[in-house]
């Protein structure tokens, strides 16, 4: 524990000037940033007496041992800086806003030739527009199954679509006319494209323009005695009324607003944040943050719309999307101190006037409550779950110290798993856990090289040795001379040109091996030879489930019930989870590739083309040589050689290609680098 008089800035070095701070750990970690009107007033009261500070802000200036500042010229700046590091940093002892889970959104792909409507969860990506979030993902489904009849978009997949041209039917929504098919040239694109505009039209808010036109032309239809298409067209009618039903009227006006409530204790807070377009619910978000230090409702309002507003710009930013993501009001609980800076920075955002105020009344002020009673039930909900979550890791780890005779807790663990088949496409993961939660951002997977000739214990020998290498050159480069804006050195962990964290500069506490003694004693003498000592190694048999040390010939035998043993099975059964997956991806491509790795001719690129164009090898195998001589890039000559060969090899059979889709750990996203 650091003692913040230790490197508490001298007297008169801390301009009085707004500007933003962060406060660094020994290895140089930033743990906290913060902006301030006026940074000599703000940092010192971090150096009054400790038992009169909040008690997160007491552990983050007792773990921090340095501090430093950048002076800015204006509160819009220090916002806009502030926001910038906590989002390059990811400092632990902030208030950061995670969603108490993963919102679904409505997505229309309108980069594609034929766009698709479908439900999505995940970043956003250029060329697609989203509408939501929704609460549940069954909501967009129901909203989507009523406005299918009017708007007769695609829903299909890729593969969906493609299988269906290529047979000449349309699939089951096509046939019940919740489809224009356009997969078999019911409708051309531009068609197409007219009804999926006309779709986000409405879900963007423009509906009494649509219905009119509807009911136009449903009386135009009954009084030219079409009645079959007036029906039709009540039906529709019908569908988007119910469909506009299911998105509750709150304000009559056509208030476009952003409504933010918070419940909150001493510790920690809850918001809820109710998207109004057009009078009407579109959407709710909600987040559960731990306070880094003591925070009224002023302050929290002031770091949520600085982080959720930011973000959401960069998101649109990123998917080059149109519209802004701020609306023309913001309706809070109270205003931040530096009101006038956030209102002229959401201003920037969105282009013009944005109005930040407290409702006082009406029926503003009835929805504010509303919002207010959905953060206090996700509040209570998120203490109840968040008891029995900070106990039992609090206990796994405490367990694992004393069963272990380790120093301190194992605060961070890694854990090391080697999948392959009889010894080919030998492949490795390394997973990450902090505080007995995953750190999926920190995962790798290794592709074993010349350890995969000793068998498992010579893949984790080669793995072991690649990853501590890292650790040991990050290390090295601790010779940088310090940065001194205030106080206290920039260490190996933070690259000093980018300012971010370094890959592999953190060693664990634990190091878990997915195997018994061999395993463990080859990952412990791997580090010994490179001269690390403060990193235990354990091995996890997964027969019975028994901890082994390095070099003990018993192991160490935990309770079945214990949280200790349930913390570890988490770690190797993650770590196997991502191993796998990264096996199965390496072996199909391996397969696809090595049956037309031997048609003389036929390079890289004209296979991946066939492949791209048939889709996998069977289909390749069923078509005829005018059928491949159409790709493009394939000859007649070459079509003829590639269908000999094919039907020589085995036929029409069946193609030994795995489908990587079946299985856990097929997909992937995280933790796409290896090393």
């Amino acid at each position: 524990m650091a003692d913040p008089s230790t490197y508490r800035p001298a007297p008169g070095t801390i301009p009085d000037a707004p500007g933003v701070y962060r406060f660094h750990d020994a290895g140089g970690r930033v743990i906290y940033v913060g902006k301030a009107k006026s940074l000599r007033s703000r940092l010192s009261s971090y150096f009054a007496d400790l038992a009169g500070l909040h008690p997160r802000t007491r552990q983050m200036v007792t773990t921090a041992t340095g501090v430093q500042w950048t002076v800015v010229g204006t509160e819009v700046e220090a916002l806009q800086l502030e926001y910038s590091w906590i989002k390059e940093y990811d400092p632990k002892f902030n208030v950061r806003y995670r969603d108490d889970k993963s919102y679904p959104v409505l997505a229309v792909t309108l980069h594609e030739e034929f766009p698709r409507l479908h439900v999505y969860r995940g970043p956003r990506r250029k060329g697609v527009r989203y509408f939501g979030p929704y609460a549940h993902a069954w909501a967009i489904r129901e909203t989507l199954d009523l406005l299918l009849r009017v708007f007769p978009a695609r829903t299909c997949s890729g593969g969906v679509f493609k299988r269906h041209s290529q047979i000449g039917r349309p699939c089951l929504l096509g046939y019940i006319g919740k489809c224009s098919a356009p997969c078999v040239g019911r409708v051309d694109a531009d068609e197409h494209r007219g009804i999926v505009e006309d779709f986000c039209d409405f879900l963007a808010g423009h509906t009494d323009q649509l219905m009119r036109k509807l009911d136009k032309e449903m009386q135009a239809a009954s009084a030219e005695l079409e009645f079959e298409r007036a029906a039709r067209l009540r039906d529709d009618l019908e569908a988007l009324r119910r469909a506009m039903e299911k998105q509750a009227v709150v304000l009559g006006d056509g208030t476009d607003a952003d409504v933010v409530a918070f419940a909150e204790d001493e510790l920690a807070a809850a918001v809820q944040i109710f998207h109004i377009r057009g009078g009407r619910v579109r959407g709710q978000r909600g987040w559960v943050i731990d306070k880094a230090e003591e925070t009224d409702t002023a302050a929290l309002t002031s770091q949520f719309l600085t982080q959720f507003y930011g973000e959401q710009a960069s998101l649109a930013d990123q998917a080059d999307a149109g519209g802004t993501p701020v609306p023309r009001e913001v309706l809070v609980p109270q205003l931040p101190d530096d009101e006038e800076a956030i209102a002229g920075w959401l201003g920037e955002l969105r282009g013009s006037r944005v109005s930040l105020r407290v409702p006082q009344r009406g029926d503003k002020r009835a929805l504010m409550e509303t919002v207010e009673r959905n953060a206090k039930e996700a509040f209570q909900q998120y203490k109840l779950r968040r008891a029995g979550d900070l106990t039992a890791r609090s206990a796994a780890l405490q367990e694992l110290q004393e069963a272990l005779a380790l120093d301190t807790a194992p605060l961070r663990i890694e854990c090391i798993d080697v999948s392959h088949v009889q010894g080919t496409d030998v492949v490795a993961s390394l997973v990450v856990f902090e505080d007995g939660v995953p750190r999926k951002s920190e995962y790798r997977r290794f592709e074993v090289r010349e350890g995969a000739e000793g068998g498992d214990v010579g893949s984790i020998d080669e793995v072991v040795r690649r990853r501590f290498h890292r650790y040991l050159s990050e290390t090295a480069k601790s010779d940088i001379p310090p940065e001194q804006t205030g106080s206290g050195p920039v260490g190996a962990a933070i690259d000093p040109d980018t300012g971010r964290p370094r890959k592999f500069a953190y060693p664990p506490n634990l190091l878990v091996i997915d195997g018994g003694a061999p395993q463990a004693n080859a990952a412990a003498d791997a580090l010994t030879e490179m001269g690390i000592t403060d990193v235990a190694v354990i091995g996890l048999a997964k027969r019975l489930e028994e901890v082994w040390l390095p070099a003990d010939p018993d192991p160490v035998i935990l309770a079945r019930t214990s949280e200790a043993l349930y913390l570890l099975q988490r770690v190797r059964d993650e770590a196997h989870r991502f191993a796998i997956g990264y096996h199965r991806k390496k072996r199909g491509k391996r397969m696809t590739s090595s049956t037309l790795d031997a048609i003389p001719g036929l390079g890289e690129t004209r296979r991946a083309a066939l492949l791209k164009h048939f889709g996998s090898v069977r289909k390749l195998r069923q078509a005829g040589v005018d059928e491949i001589a159409e790709v493009p890039g394939i000859g007649r000559r070459t079509a003829e050689t590639v269908h000999s060969a094919l039907a020589a090899e085995g036929g029409t059979g069946p193609s030994p290609v795995p489908d990587d889709r079946v299985g856990p750990g097929a997909d992937n996203a995280e933790g796409e680098s290896s090393d």
